[in-house]
């Protein structure tokens, strides 16, 4: 199939670190065309960070849990919100899919709309509704980003760019910079603390988090070896986790949890001499905002889901991930976490371990 490439919809409905894996895609996209249209179907999360990126000309939203209501309702209820999204997306005309949602559905939504181009990575031979595709059994071994890279081949593209961007505008920065007025805080001073991880795990966030109580300790030896000042951040959801780190710390901190959007974050972050993080969304947007971070991951594989960011120079990296390595690590592959209780590969990271490694970012 020979197709005049025009109009491309990229289909990702996950989280906000698989909607900024995407955006190397995007940036290769631009490079090879400038006058590429670009238009995005992904999930209430993560709209607002891309009606931001000025390179995606429309966002589609498909929100699981609004269309699943709408069955709740009745069945032409929910037929009638497809149909609505799939009129909305058909009336732009796309020529081209790239969709990595792994999702046979989202295929058959580019089908319904019409796009006679519909690439993508096919999970289990799910997406049958593809006709240029990479099969795939899990991501393994290499980044996810790079996957998702690998399917420019299928329209000739190459890749020069593999950065991740997210745009952080003046607003973004005068909040940062008002929000340390306010509390008195030095540029030079912060570090910023993120003891939750994100949404993209729902109740099982919790088997990805290194325990508050190591959170609070290690702030306190920062605050003793380094002096600095501790930035609590995470969202609303995560009021209560912040909390309970401050409660615990001999020491005083200011708590941003619950205080920011996507991209006031990211700013704030930006004006941390580190970060440190869990695996989530959070880390890949401070990766994205040239943050820098240390990760702490236990069951996930830190080569497919840690930070990326090709620039970041080899004598000393803007980015490092402490782990416990055992036997079993990482137990989550193919989108499933095996059935583990003692989860000791998160457990047994002591605050030594994490202090160690911030120690070599603070250290000039």
């Amino acid at each position: 199939m020979n197709i005049k490439i025009q109009k491309i919809l990229i289909i990702n409905i996950f989280g906000i670190g698989d909607v900024l894996f995407t955006t190397p895609l995007i940036e290769n996209l631009k490079s090879f065309n400038p006058n590429f249209s670009i238009g995005y179907l992904c999930n209430r999360r993560t709209e607002s960070i891309l009606k931001r990126n000025p390179k995606i000309d429309n966002v589609f939203v498909y929100e699981r849990d609004e269309f699943a209501a709408e069955a709740k309702k009745s069945k032409l209820s929910y037929w009638k919100k497809v149909n609505d999204l799939v009129r909305t997306i058909r009336a732009e005309q796309y020529d081209t899919t790239i969709d990595v949602s792994l999702n046979g559905f989202m295929g058959f939504l580019s089908w319904a709309a019409g796009i006679p181009q519909r690439i993508g990575l096919n999970y289990k031979n799910r997406n049958i509704f593809l006709n240029k595709k990479i099969d795939l059994k899990g991501y393994e071994e290499r980044h996810v980003v790079e996957y998702y890279l690998d399917l420019l081949r299928l329209l000739e593209i190459p890749v020069t760019r593999r950065e991740l961007t997210l745009n952080v505008n003046d607003e973004d920065e005068s909040w940062a910079d008002n929000f340390l007025k306010q509390h008195a805080l030095k540029e030079k001073s912060l570090i910023g603390l993120v003891p939750g991880g994100g949404a993209s795990w729902g109740k099982e966030a919790i088997y990805k988090r290194w325990a508050p109580e190591n959170y609070a300790k290690l702030a306190d030896k920062i605050i003793e070896k380094f002096g600095g000042q501790i930035i609590l951040m995470g969202a609303v959801e995560e009021q209560d986790l912040c909390l309970k780190v401050a409660k615990s710390m001999r020491q005083p901190s200011i708590s941003a949890c619950g205080q920011t959007n996507i991209t006031q974050f990211a700013a704030l972050a930006h004006r941390c001499k580190v970060n440190i993080v869990n695996d989530g969304g959070p880390l890949h947007i401070a990766v994205a905002a040239k943050a820098k971070t240390v990760s702490i991951f236990g069951p996930v594989d830190e080569k497919v889901y840690g930070p990326y960011d090709p620039s970041s120079p080899k004598v000393k990296p803007a980015h490092t991930v402490v782990t416990k390595e055992f036997a079993c690590r990482p137990c989550y592959r193919q989108f499933r976490r095996a059935q583990c209780e003692h989860l000791s590969c998160l457990t047994q990271i002591t605050v030594y371990d994490v202090l160690k490694n911030v120690e070599e970012v603070l250290t000039p």
